[in-house]
């Protein structure tokens, strides 16, 4: 077996069973334990998997997010590409949902100069983003504002995207997992990602290559309830096989 396939099933092995010792996967595979720990430390070098003490291999969690100054430099170039195919995907005429996020953010700059189209958000930043665009209608939906992120969260978003029907919907996600679907760290943020799936025909989740594959604490929806996946170049085709053989439509760009 070549080490790239190895690594690829270690991958598997791991995200089926949660958990696994270095000395486990080296029965499992057929190999010295010593090219387990070798294929662990490329694998955990691309933030697939975590080692802890004791030689215990475990699945990346994300627990929290940074705010959103920290988050806006992250991966920046990577999140302009993603956004700028995100917006090719939107047609003329079309009522589109435009999620909060350091990455759909970059959808809106590039939907600046386009015309005829209604842009729902509940970011302050994309509203600010297009209030020059004199061919797209913005609006706001509303509710408790985040001043960390210039998100609108709570009862009065969830009452307005309740009230809505769109063509699509652009989301943003901390985590989404190729068996547990979308997720999220904050209990109070699911609930109007919630509503911006009911409400739209068709959901495309942006989101650069390290929050693929992470675990969180609270499910927003199944994988099933997602229609495309944009995400870098920088992905590990591991990392994205899954989400295409259960019907995904993945681009990397």
């Amino acid at each position: 077996m070549l080490a790239a396939e190895r690594k690829l099933r270690i991958v598997e092995y791991v995200r089926q069973s949660r958990v696994a010792t270095v000395s486990a996967l080296a029965r499992e595979f057929g190999v010295h334990e010593a090219t387990i720990r070798r294929d662990l430390g490329e694998i955990e070098q691309e933030g697939l998997l975590k080692r802890t003490h004791g030689g215990v291999i475990v699945e990346q969690w994300t627990h929290d997010e940074p705010p959103f100054i920290e988050r806006s430099n992250q991966r920046l170039e990577q999140k302009m590409r993603i956004g700028k195919m995100a917006a090719s995907m939107v047609e003329d005429g079309e009522h589109i949902i435009i999620d909060s996020g350091t990455t759909t953010l970059h959808i809106a700059k590039n939907l600046v100069h386009r015309s005829n189209i209604t842009v729902v958000t509940n970011d302050m930043n994309i509203a600010a983003e297009l209030k020059d665009a004199s061919g797209i209608k913005v609006i706001v939906t509303g509710g408790e504002l985040y001043p960390s992120s210039y998100m609108l969260n709570g009862m009065f978003t969830d009452h307005v995207l309740r009230s809505l029907h769109v063509e699509k919907a652009f989301m943003g996600i901390p985590a989404i997992h190729p068996k547990h679907g979308l997720m999220h760290p904050e209990a109070q943020l699911v609930t109007a990602k919630q509503g911006m799936i009911h409400a739209a025909q068709e959901i495309i989740v942006v989101a650069d290559d390290s929050k693929i594959g992470k675990l969180s604490l609270h499910s927003v929806a199944p994988n099933s309830s997602i229609h495309s996946l944009i995400t870098g170049k920088e992905i590990q085709e591991y990392d994205i096989k899954e989400f295409r053989d259960s019907g995904v439509n993945v681009i990397t760009v």
